[in-house]
């Protein structure tokens, strides 16, 4: 295994503090009378203290760097700054599913150059660097090497879109059903990137993200030998919302998708329920 880095090391420490606490309050979820407001009220409590965990130990590990949350809140600093989810899959999280993640990411002068992504229930840390690669644990992660449509499952981070983008998102949907393996939604993006560098997943659609959330997951894809686009097939920008991240075969595929759909869905009406 490659040594990790002294910036590994720092994302990874603030990770384990902030988990053990967050793993703590996943056990309580279930308990509705956890607060006099139920689980919702409670899980804000918690993806809150994770984020007053991480910015602490990051900020005082690297007091020059600046910080980005996946709300949008922001500390500045010079040409360095730390990208942090501290809750990926709250929704999960509220339903007492174990699949979330806290993903950090360090991004130097506009580049992403390290990440990680920390599943606190199964305790696999996936985390890569610019010129190391992708590993998960010990091991070494590279992306899938299928190239068939037919053969790919695919995560798709698709929430209700505005009403002007539904009928594209709907025939973009309807064609992935249509030619790939699978379709799912798995709710927690940071790790969608991650299953994608380890070859658990073949591609990754992402329709509106922070820029936070997928910051780890996008350095991850990339060490691993995977592609990372925007939905128009060119360079993802850190406030750009959506993304397609899939491996070099099926990429051009999956964008061709995508494309084909999109401008069908420019003139298809609206179904009306």
């Amino acid at each position: 295994m490659a040594r990790q880095s002294a910036l590994i090391n720092v994302m990874t420490a603030a990770a384990l503090k902030a988990a053990r606490a967050l793993a703590r309050d996943f056990g309580e979820v279930e308990n509705l009378q956890v607060t006099p407001k139920g689980p919702a009220e409670f899980v804000a409590i918690a993806r809150a203290k994770a984020a007053r965990t991480l910015q602490a130990e990051l900020l005082k590990a690297r007091p020059d760097f600046g910080l980005l949350l996946a709300d949008g809140s922001a500390a500045a600093g010079g040409d360095r700054r730390w990208l942090v989810q501290p809750l990926d899959g709250a929704q999960n999280f509220l339903h007492g599913l174990p699949h979330f993640s806290l993903a950090i990411a360090v991004e130097r002068a506009g580049e992403l150059i390290a990440g990680i992504v920390y599943q606190p229930i199964t305790q696999e840390l996936f985390w890569a660097e610019s010129g190391i690669g992708a590993f998960v644990n010990d091991r070494r992660l590279r992306v899938s090497g299928r190239g068939e449509l037919g053969e790919a499952l695919v995560a798709a981070d698709v929430g209700p879109p505005p009403a002007a983008e539904q009928p594209r998102v709907l025939e973009q949907t309807r064609r992935f059903w249509s030619h790939v393996a699978g379709l799912c939604r798995l709710g927690a993006p940071a790790l969608d990137l991650a299953y994608l560098a380890a070859g658990r997943l073949d591609g990754v659609w992402q329709e509106a993200t922070a820029p936070a959330a997928t910051a780890a997951g996008r350095v991850l894809v990339a060490e691993a030998g995977g592609f990372v686009s925007d939905l128009a097939g060119g360079a993802v920008a850190l406030g750009s919302g959506g993304l397609l991240a899939a491996n070099p075969r099926l990429h051009p595929r999956l964008l061709a998708l995508l494309d084909r759909a999109a401008a069908a869905g420019q003139q298809a009406p609206l179904d009306v329920l």
